[in-house]
């Protein structure tokens, strides 16, 4: 493989990965916030019906509280996952060049 498609395949790897973990990080963190905040019991007065567990601790959020932080999860993975996937290709066509161009390093000795 050429080295300028290995850069780039690195580049979209990185890409995706970096986005991908500060998405995951930063839901842990919504998350977080919600369990100091969000009630333990159900409040119907402002809509909180919606249960989530959070570290074992069942709060109540609205519907697009919920909705939100579902997408906002499901989404970081999602790029974190396509992002992951391409570092593991891009270290398999890395490895496969390198190993080509020490095999040829080798002939080439031995030739000489």
């Amino acid at each position: 493989m050429h080295r300028t498609n290995l850069v780039v395949l690195k580049f979209f790897a990185l890409l995706f990965l970096l986005p991908g973990l500060g998405g995951l990080v930063f839901s842990a963190m919504v998350s977080t916030d919600y369990l100091e905040n969000l009630p333990k019991s159900p409040t119907p007065s402002e809509l909180r019906m919606t249960p989530r567990n959070v570290h074992g601790i069942v709060i109540y959020q609205t519907v697009k509280e919920d909705q939100r932080l579902s997408v906002m999860e499901y989404g970081s993975v999602s790029v974190f996952l396509v992002g992951l996937l391409l570092g593991i290709v891009y270290l398999e066509k890395w490895s496969s060049s390198r190993q080509t161009e020490l095999e040829s390093d080798l002939l080439e000795e031995a030739e000489a």
